[in-house]
């Protein structure tokens, strides 16, 4: 059964007009569950994990600053949420949704975040929507109880993973990938294992063409034994974050590609959704979905 880890704290009050969509994590479990793709089942409540899953991935000065509220002013300020204790409670329920995934992932061959893909969250800030790394702590989660050893971060959200490039930069044993817009959010870009920056309004041809010629060949050179994919909608050409040209059926295709060749290859993956910042939040409700039905249709 495809396991999705779920709290009803993903949806965190924010002031009306604030860009961030978070009433997207209400519609997605809504849509799922209204149209049958998915169970109540197939949900599982995180909890808030043991602070010390944190300290593998973030330094403890910064992660107590986060707890205590205690950040200083510039450093919030590029956080862009108002920070409070449920905020910070929200992410590390994530992070604990993320860890759970994982293990599922090993069980069932893949399982799913509604929420998650924290990339921009480095290993002593945050930044842009992020403040705990869900994809990073979870690689050492696994690494940790040896239940993976090398491990595929696949980031396919518009914006870098600059986050995640930075805490695994000395780390051969988790490779980073990053396809992202090259002009677009970070403008300083930190350096991933392998970074390919795309130019404004990359179509689905050319996405598509570049991740086939790609993916194959990292696992076939990485040799993994556990994937995260990473897969932001904000590729779509309706973002108003994002700078790509993508449909919502090239977006399909991208996580179709990615899902099945994990699938053909027997690579554990586990997805956490990362952005999406269409005006239209039907759109980014729909593109999500699909990932979700691709991997019932391609897995169960």
């Amino acid at each position: 059964m495809l396991k999705i880890a779920h709290h009803p704290i993903y949806h965190h009050f924010l002031k009306e007009g604030h860009r961030f969509p978070m009433i997207k994590y209400d519609l997605l479990p809504e849509q799922l569950l209204y149209e049958g793709t998915c169970t109540a089942d197939n949900f599982f409540e995180p909890e808030i994990p043991d602070n010390k899953h944190f300290f593998t991935v973030h330094e403890p000065e910064y992660f107590f600053d986060l707890l205590n509220i205690t950040l200083d002013q510039k450093a919030a300020r590029k956080i862009g949420f108002p920070l409070s204790e449920v905020l910070i409670e929200r992410e590390m329920v994530i992070a604990d949704g993320t860890m759970k995934a994982s293990e599922f992932a090993l069980q069932n061959g893949i399982a799913m975040n509604i929420a998650g893909g924290t990339h921009h969250a480095f290993s002593n800030r945050g930044e842009a929507f992020c403040m705990l790394n869900d994809q990073a702590v979870a690689a050492k989660y696994l690494q940790d109880k040896n239940l993976a050893s090398k491990i595929l971060i696949v980031d396919l959200d518009v914006h870098q993973g600059n986050g995640t490039a930075e805490i695994f930069e000395n780390d051969t044993s988790v490779f980073t990938f990053s396809m992202h817009g090259k002009s677009n959010y970070p403008f300083v870009k930190e350096k991933s294992d392998l970074d390919i920056a795309l130019e404004n309004d990359t179509n689905d041809v050319d996405f598509l063409s570049i991740l086939k010629e790609t993916l194959p060949r990292l696992i076939a050179q990485e040799q993994p034994d556990f994937i995260y994919y990473l897969c932001g909608v904000d590729v779509l050409a309706t973002d108003k974050l994002g700078k790509l040209g993508m449909s919502l059926e090239g977006c399909a295709s991208r996580d179709e590609f990615v899902l099945k060749t994990c699938f053909d290859k027997q690579i554990p993956v586990m997805c956490s959704m990362g952005g999406g910042y269409s005006k239209d939040v039907n759109i980014v409700v729909d593109a999500h979905a699909n990932t979700f039905r691709l991997a019932q249709e391609i897995y169960f």
